[in-house]
C-alpha cells in the first residue's frame, strides 16, 4: 500500500473535509487484511470508480468499506436497500421546519454534495425505483435532478461503494448497464493465517494453541459451506468474535459459540454438524481462565 500514499495525500488536500463533518469519517474496529483487494480497492478509487464488492458473507465487504473511508478520510454514509427503500428514502423529501416546508435531504444526496463515500449495502435488493436513482448518480453525468427543488451535483470526491451477496432471500441479480457503472471486486474468504493475525490483533491475551484451534474451526465451516454439507452463512465471524466479547464477560466458550454461531443456523441437520465440529476441536467447560496467558 506504500505506493499508493502519496496519491492518497494528494486526494485529501485536493479533497478538503468540511469541520462539522469529521464525525462521519469511521473508526474501523476491524483492519482488513487482505493486501491485494485493499490496494486494488485503492486504486479504483484514486482512478475517480465506484466499486461492487461481491462476496459470501464474512469475506469483509463491509469492513473493507469502512477502511476505505478511513484511509482517504471521507464522510461515510450507510445506505441499506431492502423493499421500503425509494427514491425519497435515497434522495430526500419534503418536511415542515419551523412551520415552513424545506426539503430534507436523504444520504445519496448529502454524500453527494459533501464528497462523502455512500456505501450501498446489500444493492441486489434495491427495488426499480431505488435502482432509477443510482443510474443517475452514478454514471457519467453525475448529477441528481431533484423535482421542484434544484439539480445537485456529485462532488467529484464522491464514491459509491455497494455490498452484495449472491442467493440470500429478497436478492436480484443485476443488469448489465447497472453492472458497468461499477469496478468490481469479488471478495475472497479470510486466510487462516489472517484470521489467526486479526484475532491476536483483538484478543492479545489469548493462548497462541486455542487461536490455532479457533481458526481451524473457521475454516472447517468454509470447507464445509464450499462442500454444500451447510449453508454458506454458516461461516459468520462476526459471530466468532461476538462469542469472544461473552467470554470475555465469563460465558463458557461452547456457550458463546452455540449463541453467537451455531443458534443462527435453523436447519437442525446443519446445526449439528456445526455442534460436532465445535466438538470435535474443544473440549468442554472452557473459560477465560483456560484461554488466556495471564
Amino acid at each position: 500500500m506504500d505506493r499508493f500514499y502519496k496519491n492518497i495525500e494528494d486526494f485529501k488536500n485536493k479533497y478538503p473535509l468540511e469541520k462539522d463533518l469529521e464525525d462521519r469519517i469511521p473508526n474501523p474496529k476491524f483492519l482488513y487484511l487482505g493486501n491485494t483487494v485493499l490496494e486494488e480497492a485503492i486504486a479504483a478509487i484514486l482512478a475517480g470508480k465506484n466499486l461492487l464488492l461481491v462476496g459470501d458473507k464474512s469475506t469483509g465487504k463491509n469492513v473493507l468499506a469502512e477502511n476505505l473511508s478511513y484511509i482517504f478520510s471521507r464522510p461515510m454514509w450507510n445506505i441499506s436497500f431492502h423493499v421500503s427503500v425509494d427514491a425519497s428514502s435515497l434522495i430526500g423529501d419534503d418536511t415542515l421546519k419551523s412551520g415552513d416546508v424545506v426539503f430534507r435531504e436523504g444520504p445519496i444526496s448529502l454524500a453527494s454534495r459533501y464528497g462523502g463515500f455512500a456505501i450501498l449495502d446489500e444493492i441486489n435488493m434495491a427495488k426499480n425505483e431505488a435502482m432509477a436513482v443510482l443510474h443517475s448518480v452514478l454514471d457519467y453525468r453525475r448529477k441528481i435532478d431533484v423535482p421542484g427543488y434544484k439539480l445537485i451535483n456529485v462532488n467529484p470526491a464522491t464514491r459509491f461503494i455497494a455490498t452484495m451477496n449472491y442467493g440470500y432471500e429478497g436478492t436480484r441479480d443485476l443488469n448489465e448497464a447497472l453492472l458497468s457503472r461499477f469496478a468490481i471486486i469479488k471478495m475472497p474468504r479470510i486466510s487462516v493465517d489472517n484470521l489467526k493475525r486479526l484475532i491476536k490483533d483483538h484478543h492479545p491475551e489469548l493462548k497462541e494453541v486455542f487461536i490455532n484451534d479457533l481458526s481451524n474451526f473457521f475454516k472447517d465451516l468454509i470447507d464445509k459451506a464450499d462442500a454444500h454439507e451447510i449453508t454458506n452463512t454458516a461461516p459468520d465471524l462476526r459471530g466468532i468474535f461476538d462469542a469472544l466479547d461473552l467470554v470475555e464477560e465469563g460465558l463458557e466458550f461452547k456457550e458463546a459459540i452455540r449463541l453467537c454461531l451455531i443458534n443462527k443456523i435453523f436447519d437442525d441437520y446443519e446445526a449439528d454438524l456445526i455442534e460436532d465440529l465445535l466438538k470435535s476441536r474443544f473440549s468442554d467447560n472452557i473459560y477465560k481462565k483456560d484461554l488466556t496467558n495471564e
